[in-house]
């Protein structure tokens, strides 16, 4: 039973970038000698975040925290289904397609294998509501489309104030995916890596910064999630007017707003995946839908049988294992003799 000492813990625990001020004092409280056991160190307990507080300010670390988009675009479904609902409208019921007794739909995107093009439109939705409904307008000069421009072309003044459509992120994104040949699954931990740098950074999606904020997620995420990760100096054969030192400059200024915390477990990938496809129900973005063939019934059988026997195999291997306790249920037991 380890020592804790609770006073340690500020109540705004959630990860932050640390201020200049505060490092110098905590260093200087930390150093501090003493004659018996030396400088003190702070136990690592003493600086993890407790679970009621993370869970609620850090979706991209903890599975059980909701996501910020999908909270983001509740309004605007509500403000929707009421508008349905007074003109006796129903979206999509017609263009819906359901199975039957004769024909079986389903989609090709799974949690291991998503549809990239409907993950991309997904994400995007999300930076989208990220943006309209954002609480703040905080941000960054590193990602200030102003300061750093993407292109040559001129940036107008009200920049700043004019929220982009869903189709001109999707068009961004959909470029840089399509030149880099990312995959669906690097989208997803994009997503996971926005949201990070928001909570961590304190900082707010806005017209004037997404094209960088998504920019450098999207660096990130490809050198972290891909096996042949694409440089930096090959998005500036996409974006022909960004230069190389100012690729390394905002993926630097990106990594260390994240902590250097580029973990994404398996739990929080699928809470996202999960609430894309919400948002997408949410939406009307159906993802493509076809009818089950032979074919695909027999790969699909085979994969589950494939799974079967690898289950039968953990189960033996548990058995094995177990063999004293086996024994101990199988023992012969003796028969008690009345006299």
């Amino acid at each position: 039973m380890g020592n804790t000492v609770s006073c340690c813990m500020s109540p705004g625990g959630s990860p932050k970038l640390p201020r200049q001020s505060d490092s110098v004092e905590d260093y200087q409280a930390n150093t501090d000698l003493s004659e018996d056991t030396g400088p003190y160190l702070q136990h690592i307990s003493d600086r993890e975040v407790p679970d009621d507080l993370a869970h609620e300010s850090n979706p991209s670390d903890h599975a059980r925290a909701s996501t910020i988009f999908l909270s983001k675009s509740q309004t605007d479904v509500r403000d929707k289904r009421k508008s349905n609902h007074i003109n006796h409208f129903s979206p999509g019921l017609l263009s819906k397609k359901y199975s039957s007794c004769s024909t079986i739909f389903i989609d090709d995107s799974t949690v291991s294998q998503p549809n990239l093009k409907s993950t991309i439109k997904c994400v995007t939705l999300a930076i989208y509501y990220h943006i309209k409904n954002r609480d703040l307008t905080r941000s960054l000069d590193i990602f200030d489309e102003k300061i750093h421009p993407l292109t040559r072309d001129h940036v107008p003044d009200d920049y700043s104030r004019t929220d982009p459509e869903h189709k001109l992120i999707y068009r961004f994104v959909r470029t840089l995916f399509s030149a880099a040949q990312l995959t669906a699954e690097c989208a997803i931990v994009t997503l996971v890596y926005l949201e990070r740098l928001l909570t961590y950074a304190e900082l707010d999606i806005c017209p004037c910064n997404w094209k960088r904020m998504v920019l450098g997620a999207i660096l990130l995420a490809s050198k972290v999630w891909d096996d042949q990760a694409v440089w930096n100096v090959d998005y500036c054969q996409i974006l022909k007017d960004i230069t190389v030192e100012d690729m390394n400059e905002m993926e630097r200024h990106f990594l260390e707003l994240l902590q250097f915390n580029i973990n994404v477990p398996a739990s929080v990938y699928a809470k996202y995946y999960f609430d894309l496809r919400s948002l997408a129900d949410d939406n009307n973005l159906n993802f493509p839908l076809e009818p089950l063939s032979n074919q695909r019934a027999q790969k699909l059988e085979a994969i589950s049988r494939l799974c079967e026997d690898k289950y039968k195999d953990l189960s033996k291997a548990a058995m094995r294992r177990s063999l004293s306790v086996d024994n101990l249920l199988n023992s012969r037991q003796s028969h008690a003799v009345l006299s």
